[in-house]
């Protein structure tokens, strides 16, 4: 049965000489394409001429004319081959490819990632990270991404959540709403507009309930991004529950300044997500293993500034 069917299955060498000469129409033309002699050509053409039991070429003294069924089999041999070179390739690059799709937080990645990447890609020189902006939960497999860092519960189906940080949140606002806006007690602020974060819908009132405050509640702007809420802060709109660590900058200029003092551990926290599927996946991998490291350096400085 098997040599029944190789009967129906010519080599890729005769193949591409009969789609050489095809095209070109002159077995000597085929012969320079493929630097092959005009007799390797010859030789594959009646082999494969042979093998099918049919006249594909039509020889006369001006030189070769395909036949009516060598025409017909011009067309298919010439899509088939075409598609074997774009499957091989893809085959290569998948073999070799040292690409991370890499999703990111906006400005999680600008403020804490990016300073940081210097240090990964000097110690992984093969990897290039291609960086996405997702926020939220997403198809790893219709993403085509590799890993993402997420905000929020280790809950997405499908994937390995690697927790990588908590964050201190504090409410801050502007020198001049703070003026106009006096907090003299936490309550205070129940009145004032109180910013909302999509990715972080209880956040208010986890901070109240912290200070033993029932019903406390944002129910000001709500914003997709931080950076978008920093803008309004500084534009002294309201007030905005924001990582201490992702706005030491403003903080440390005096263009934010904390509305009340308490900090509080927000009950998100930061995780690198990796979907099942690219767990062996080695550029992943090794930036798994190069963040967490970063991440307790992190911690480690931050403990030292408490002290």
């Amino acid at each position: 049965m098997l040599t029944h069917q190789r009967r129906f299955l010519p080599s890729t060498s005769a193949l591409a000489a009969f789609d050489s000469v095809a095209k070109l129409g002159s077995f000597s033309a085929a012969a320079n394409e493929l630097n092959l002699t005009q007799g390797a050509i010859s030789r594959q053409i009646s082999l494969l001429e042979d093998q099918l039991g049919v006249k594909l070429f039509d020889r006369n003294n001006r030189g070769v004319e395909l036949t009516g069924i060598g025409r017909d089999y011009a067309k298919g041999i010439g899509d088939a081959l075409a598609t074997i070179r774009t499957l091989s390739l893809e085959a290569m690059a998948k073999a070799e490819d040292t690409h991370l799709r890499l999703a990111i937080l906006p400005t999680f990645g600008t403020r804490w990632l990016m300073p940081r990447i210097p240090d990964f890609l000097q110690k992984n020189p093969s990897i290039i990270i291609d960086f996405a902006t997702r926020i939220g939960q997403f198809d790893f497999e219709a993403s085509g991404l590799d890993a993402a860092i997420h905000i929020g519960e280790p809950n997405w189906p499908g994937t390995d959540c690697q927790f990588l940080m908590q964050e201190m949140v504090v409410p801050v606002c502007s020198p001049a709403f703070l003026h106009d806006h006096p907090v003299s007690t936490p309550e205070d602020m129940l009145s004032m507009p109180l910013f909302d974060m999509a990715s972080r819908p209880r956040a208010w009132e986890h901070w109240f309930a912290s200070l033993g405050i029932a019903n406390g509640r944002g129910g000001g702007m709500r914003f997709e991004q931080f950076s978008n809420v920093v803008q309004a802060c500084l534009a002294g709109l309201g007030i905005a529950l924001v990582p201490t660590f992702l706005i030491e900058p403003e903080l440390a200029s005096g263009q934010l300044v904390r509305a009340w003092k308490h900090e509080v551990k927000s009950a998100s926290a930061y995780y690198l997500v990796r979907p099942l599927s690219k767990m062996a996946y080695l550029p992943a991998t090794a930036f798994s293993n190069w963040l967490l490291a970063q991440v307790r350096e992190f911690n480690t400085s931050q403990d030292r500034s408490a002290d």
